[in-house]
């Protein structure tokens, strides 16, 4: 029975804990880590700029002043809230700044929120507020009422960008330049095609070749610049990164040897100023590579454009977002015309009410009666006969206004003044007709006119690039010794040569690959060691080369007889043996010289009385590129006494020697 009633407590158990968990993952979802799509913006950064335009007069406010207010609407600490509006403040879109809000370039902190000040932006009042339009709701403690979201004219979410970490998913939206949105939102109403690309506030050089609409992958560059062959500076940064994580990067690449500097120095104050000084024997050209192979000059990015659409997180498209918000202004701009339209004509019916009252002095009538009844019926009769001249019908609250107009105001009433403003007031209603009729082309309007006015605040900073990917092991510096001592059968770079006609000796770079060949034909390619053993039968090493040409004539044990091929770097698994012809204790190699033309072998046959000659000279080049385990062509029906390789160019040809199956050879006189 206990183990029931546990059982029971358990089941309960896990299911508040379910239960309490969904709630937390939901409110963290939508109230904290992702942006909403109508304005882009997360709770916080929408509560300090709902609390900017209450406090709004036009002057700088105090940040912790901003920060304060802000907590009347904002559940969390005051922290949260200052780093959310620097952050907002230094995208330099809706916030004006007064004071040190840090340096993006640099990474520098804001000074304490006493000692700043900001206040909203011409944009941002221009642009996100409208008390007609705005939904409110509740604040947390029911004090005060914040918006839902707020009527934004501007695509918010894909020009401020965006980064957030919810519970079981992320997002990393691209920030996108103005003008480029704005243009493009023009181009969506007109029916034509639009493609969206990022903008970095701190510049650099962006290669979106990967980049799938708000998806898939950005390779971000700084920008570097050449001043001489032993002078860099870095004048742009990629996404996300500062001047000093940036030279973090390359101090930790010069101390573990993959470039070479003497000095780095920051001079970064309104622009960025990276200094890099060279030493003697490192060029300019060849670091710029070393400095995108091995250092944060060159990042990747992996955008995420998640975002939250009728009250859920979902996956979208850059230009699906601003679709999204071009509809929604569209829409907008309509209820505004609407809703102004209406005051307009309430406007024009109180006009013309009180034109038609003190014009045909109305208000004579209600000089002799007694009653407030019998005044607003009296009223009401006298304007029956005006029906047709106004907007709608009188109500009890149009009469009892027309009853509040002081003797005074009758007394110099201006009839001409009254008629011009009835004239601009209906000038305007057929204005809002004619924009009602024809919604695209009055939002166009409204997004050019922005355009107009604060385009030119904003440039484009960001270059659009494709660039080929840097190869880390041609950027390497060759800086390793890696010596084969062939007595001990030891190879590596901390292996020393003491015989130089025995011993083995190349350069490489940690990224190099090295490949080896025996006398018995066997072959590997292994990666640079501090110290392995390879044995003593090692008759060549170096460095892979997809360009190489092997030349090689070997002796095949099994028949005796002497072969000749050519061959290609053949590919490879690190570490794993292969063989460039069958395994027998008696086979060898006699000849192996790189290169791909002019390689002449000199072959001594062994003598014979019957024969006319006992050597003969091949050109290599008259062999065919073939496979690395190709078995090759013979050399001669003869055995093959020595076999050496001749130097310079091909002497004059001589009278050719009798065919044998499958080769051609030319006889050389012998000197």
């Amino acid at each position: 029975m206990s183990d029931i009633l546990e059982n029971r407590q358990q089941g309960k158990l896990h299911k508040l804990f379910d239960s309490n968990f969904l709630d937390y993952t939901s409110y963290v979802i939508r109230e904290r880590a992702i942006p909403d799509i109508d304005d882009g913006l997360k709770p916080v950064q929408r509560r300090i700029l709902q609390t900017l335009h209450n406090m709004d007069d036009g002057r700088f406010h105090k940040v912790a002043n901003v920060v304060g207010e802000t907590m009347k609407l904002h559940p969390h600490g005051d922290q949260s809230i200052f780093a959310a509006l620097v952050n907002l403040a230094n995208k330099g879109y809706l916030v004006d700044r007064q004071g040190n809000f840090g340096n993006i370039f640099t990474g520098d902190q804001a000074s304490a929120p006493r000692y700043i000040e900001c206040r909203l932006s011409p944009l941002a009042r221009e642009t996100l507020f409208n008390k007609d339009l705005t939904e409110f709701v509740d604040s947390y403690d029911g004090r005060m009422q914040e918006p839902v979201s707020l009527p934004a004219r501007l695509p918010m979410l894909l020009m401020l960008g965006a980064e957030g970490i919810a519970v079981g998913m992320a997002t990393k939206i691209m920030p996108h330049n103005f003008r480029e949105l704005l243009k493009c939102q023009i181009k969506y109403l007109n029916g034509k095609k639009f493609t969206l690309y990022p903008d970095f506030p701190r510049g650099g050089i962006v290669d979106v070749s990967t980049y799938d609409h708000g998806n898939g992958r950005l390779r971000c560059r700084a920008r570097i610049e050449k001043v001489d062959d032993k002078t860099i500076t870095v004048t742009e940064l990629p996404y996300n990164l500062t001047t000093q994580s940036l030279i973090d990067s390359v101090e930790k690449a010069a101390k573990t040897g993959k470039i070479k500097i003497t000095s780095i120095n920051d001079y970064t104050a309104e622009e960025v100023e990276v200094e890099i000084k060279l030493p003697r024997g490192v060029h300019a050209d060849e670091t710029i590579d070393a400095l995108y192979a091995f250092t944060d000059c060159e990042v990747s990015i992996s955008p995420n454009l998640v975002v939250i659409r009728d009250n859920m997180p979902c996956i979208v498209q850059t230009e699906e977002v601003l679709a999204h918000n071009t509809d929604k202004l569209l829409r907008d701009l309509e209820k505004e015309l609407v809703i102004e339209r209406g005051r307009l004509l309430d406007r024009l019916h109180a006009r013309k009410l009180e034109q038609i009252f003190i014009e045909e002095r109305l208000y004579k009538e209600i000089e002799e009666k007694i009653s407030y009844k019998a005044v607003i019926s009296t009223i009401r009769q006298a304007l029956f006969p005006f029906a047709d001249e106004l907007i709608r019908k009188v109500t009890k609250e149009d009469i009892e206004r027309l009853l509040e107009i002081r003797i005074k105001r009758i007394s110099r009433y201006d009839i001409n003044k009254q008629q011009k403003e009835i004239r601009a007031i209906e000038k305007a209603i057929a204005t809002i007709e004619t924009h009602l009729l024809d919604m695209v082309d009055f939002t166009k309007k409204i997004i050019e006119a922005l355009l107009k006015k604060y385009g030119k605040l904003f440039p484009r900073k960001s270059k659009l690039k494709q660039f080929d990917e840097v190869n880390a092991r041609a950027a390497a510096l060759s800086n390793i010794n890696v010596a084969y001592h062939r007595e001990s059968g030891f190879m590596g770079s901390k292996v020393k040569v003491e015989n130089k006609r025995k011993d083995l000796e190349l350069t490489c770079s940690e990224y190099d690959r090295i490949l080896l060949i025996f006398k018995n034909g066997l072959y590997k390619v292994i990666n640079v060691a501090d110290k392995v053993f390879v044995g003593s039968d090692l008759l060549w090493m170096g460095l892979v080369d997809n360009d190489l040409v092997f030349n090689v004539i070997y002796r095949s044990g099994l028949e005796n007889l002497t072969y000749g091929k050519r061959f290609k770097m053949p590919r490879f698994i690190i570490n794993r043996e292969y063989r460039l012809f069958p395994e027998h204790k008696r086979s060898v190699i006699q000849m192996l010289v790189m290169g791909n033309k002019e390689i002449r072998a000199r072959i001594s046959l062994v003598p014979s009385s019957r024969a006319r000659y006992n050597a003969i000279e091949i050109d290599m080049d008259d062999f065919l590129l073939k496979g690395a385990s190709a078995k090759g062509k013979r050399i001669s029906n003869r055995v093959v006494r020595r076999v050496s390789n001749i130097t310079g160019k091909p002497r004059k040809k001589t009278p050719v020697m009798p065919s044998l199956p499958g080769l051609s050879l030319e006889i050389k006189e012998e000197s």
